[in-house]
This record gives structure tokens, sequence and C-alpha cells, in this order.
């Protein structure tokens, strides 16, 4: 398994999330749950505007092996979508922490990001 950014936070559900220091964060998948899924072959996510709490459905990600529902790690608002996944999802394969994110979010509630695991938590967790 890569080794983990230690700049992300991470969620029991596999989602990672890049505060970006001014109330937004990038949010995607795990390199752990993209090799668990196989390789990707669509993504569904929301529309830009979309409030989510934490722990909401915020899409899916479909791979030839399954179906794999995403969850939102904090409370948000969703700002932007990496609308490049649409043509290439795989991407999330091959970059899933860089060009391979999913969301541009604002954050709704900071104190929730103390209640997301820091990499050493969450690589013993896998």
């Amino acid at each position: 398994m890569s080794t983990l950014p230690e700049d992300l936070r991470y969620a029991d559900s596999h989602e990672w999330l890049k505060p970006l220091g001014d109330g937004t964060a990038l949010i995607g998948i795990t390199d752990y749950a993209q090799s668990a899924l196989g390789d990707i072959t669509f993504v569904q996510l929301p529309a830009v505007g979309t409030t989510l709490a934490k722990g909401e459905g915020f899409g899916v990600v479909e791979s030839v092996k399954a179906a794999s529902d995403l969850y939102a790690p904090v409370s948000l608002t969703v700002l932007e979508v990496n609308t490049a996944l649409d043509a290439t999802p795989e991407t999330i394969n091959s970059d899933p922490y860089n060009t391979g994110w999913m969301l541009k979010v604002q954050i709704e509630t900071p104190a929730q990001l103390d209640e997301l695991l820091d990499a050493t938590a969450y690589s013993a967790k896998l």
C-alpha cells in the first residue's frame, strides 16, 4: 500500500478530506478504497450548491467489481465538482489524492474535522 498523505484527514468510510486553509476542502477516496474497488468506470457526484450533513451520501463510484456509495466526511456545501472525472473516472485509480479529487466544498462545521482520522490512525484501521 502506498504511503498516506499526512496533510489529509480520513473517514472510516475511506473518503479523504484536504483542508485548504480558508474554510474549504477537497474530498476524494483513498488509495485503499480505489484499490478495493478495482478499475473505476463511472462516478456520480452531486450538483454544485448541494448541502450535506456529515455521513450523508454524496455520490456513487462504480467499478468493474462493484458500486460503492460515497459519504460526506463533514457537513458541507459543494462549491465545485471535478468534471474531468466524467470523461476519465479512472483518474481516481491512478492518482486518488491529486487529480482524482471529487469535490471542493465549504466546511459547514469545522469542529467535525477533529472527528476525522489522521494518517496514522487511518493506517492502523486498515
